[in-house]
Order: C-alpha cells, then structure tokens, then sequence
C-alpha cells in the first residue's frame, strides 16, 4: 500500500462522518498518512487541536486511529475541557474520544474551575462521563483552607467527594487529619477517617489578657458602697449646741 506523507503549514478542519464531531488542528509542520482502516496525523511544534469539548495544545501531538479517535500530546501540554471545565497541564496526554477518557502524566495539574479546586500528581486518570478523576503519587489537592495529600485519591466532581488512601492527611487551618483512609467532603467540610487515626486541633479560644476580667465579671453590676460615717468630736457638738 502506497503511504501519502504531507506537510503543512496552516491548519486544518476535519469533520468526522461517524462521531459526527468536528476536529480543528494546526501546526508549524505535519505529517500523516492514510489507510483503508486507520489514519494517523503527526504535528509538531505549536501543535494545537480541538474537538466538541476538548482543547489541547503541545510540542507535539498524534491524532491516530480510526476516524481520528485517539489524540496524544506531548511535551508543554496544556489544555481545557470544554464541557466539564476542568483545566490540565502535564508531560504526556492520552485521550480516547469514544470513552472521552483522558490519562495524563508527568507533572500533572488539574484545576476544577467550577469548585475552585486543584490538584497534582504524577498521574491522573479522568472519565469525562462520569467526572471521576483518578489521581496517583505525591498527591496534593487545594480548595479554599484546606490542602490534602496521599498515594491515592478519586475525586468525584460532581458529588465533591474526596477518598484518600496511603498516607492519608488533610489539613484544615491550622488542624491536621491523619489515617490510612480518608473520605472528604468538600461541600460540607465532613471528614470521616479509618485505620490507624492521628490529629491534632487547636483551640482558637483566646484565653482573655492579663489584667482583664471575664465577660461575665465584668457584666456583674458594681455592689454600693458602704456609706462613709463621719465620726464627730462631743466636745465640737456641745459648741455648737450652746451657740
């Protein structure tokens, strides 16, 4: 079979006939070829490429598969998705438009716009469906004043379910979670821990300065005094009764 190979310069449009999805890509340079069953494109430098709810920008990036259903990216990758609007940036991407099931890895950074929440790892799996993001190694994850950490986590977005697990901690201010498993949840601040509980908390009642009185001493009505008794000479009466 004869292989085509093109290169451009300018970018192009595809509209997929099966997944009814249309595809926008450019890059300083591409390559592709053609085949009976599949196709492959390869884009490098300033490569950019959008589906229906993705956007993906990279050094590099491979559009293969059948009707294109596969998209990887690598080197500076950053990108949004547009349905979700959950925000990344990682080494390598791997996306599969017919799971809508995004792994990505190195360096990960996932951003959920519409919570204020973000997360790191070396790996992170998420399904678009269901909007679980898996995530792996040296987690770390921030909403508001509280920052989590483990080995592994899942994030449900839409519930704003946290389960941590290995090394499980959540700080809070200036309190500390600690336990094998963690479940967190980030609407309503609940924790529930399991295995081999640790923490601490802080008393953020200030005890009241030196030389000022409770509250409820100081409310206390002041008792009257008693009254003063002058106390007079006879002799200095007697005067003034014979005046």
């Amino acid at each position: 079979m004869k292989k085509v190979i093109l290169i451009f310069t300018i970018g192009l449009v595809f509209l997929n006939p099966l997944l009814a999805e249309k595809i926008t890509f450019s890059a300083n340079s591409m390559t592709g070829k053609a085949g009976d069953t599949n196709t492959a494109t390869n884009l490098s430098g300033n490569a950019y490429v959008k589906t229906e709810t993705m956007e993906i920008s990279a050094d590099n990036l491979e559009l293969f598969g059948e009707d294109y259903q596969n998209i990887k990216a690598s080197g500076n990758v950053s990108g949004k998705n547009l349905e979700t609007h959950m925000d990344f940036t990682c080494d390598l991407l791997e996306y599969d438009r017919t799971t809508k099931i995004a792994l990505l890895q190195g360096n990960v950074n996932l951003i959920d716009k519409d919570n204020d929440v973000e997360a790191s790892a070396q790996i992170i799996e998420y399904d678009q469906n269901t909007e679980i993001a898996v995530l792996q190694i040296d987690i770390n994850l921030k909403q508001e004043n509280s920052i989590c950490s483990s080995s592994y986590a899942v994030y449900y977005k839409e519930e704003q379910m946290l389960e941590l697990s290995g090394n499980a901690q959540v700080k809070k201010d200036d309190d500390t979670f600690r336990a094998q498993f963690i479940s967190f949840n980030m609407d309503t601040q609940d924790i529930t821990l399991g295995g081999n509980v640790k923490g601490s908390v802080t008393d953020r009642k200030a005890p009241p300065a030196d030389g000022v009185a409770d509250d409820e001493d100081s409310k206390k009505p002041e008792e009257p005094s008693e009254p003063i008794q002058e106390n007079v000479n006879s002799e200095d009466k007697n005067k003034k009764e014979i005046r």
